[in-house]
């Protein structure tokens, strides 16, 4: 049995069941929570790896981007060839 750190809320594990760095979540508030101590149980908030998303988010953006530029400079040296 452990608690979860954000509602507080009883979370029934059993230590043999998890490894330090295992992740569940809170059936309480529905946070993600990860496992940092096995004896005695003891649960985390799990880091949020969603920055990790946003940086692969924003070089995908800046390729378009580079590909829009790229478009308006052919744009432009099709116009000065005629």
């Amino acid at each position: 049995m452990a608690n979860c750190p954000e509602c507080d809320a009883d979370i029934e594990v059993d230590e043999f069941d998890v490894d330090k760095g295992d992740q569940l979540s809170c059936p309480e508030c529905g946070s993600s929570l990860e496992v940092t101590s096995v004896s005695p149980l003891e649960l985390e908030i799990a880091p949020d790896d969603d920055d990790d998303d946003d940086e692969d988010d924003d070089d995908l953006e800046d390729e378009d981007d580079l590909d829009e530029e790229e478009e308006d400079d052919e744009e432009e040296d099709e116009g000065l060839d005629e």
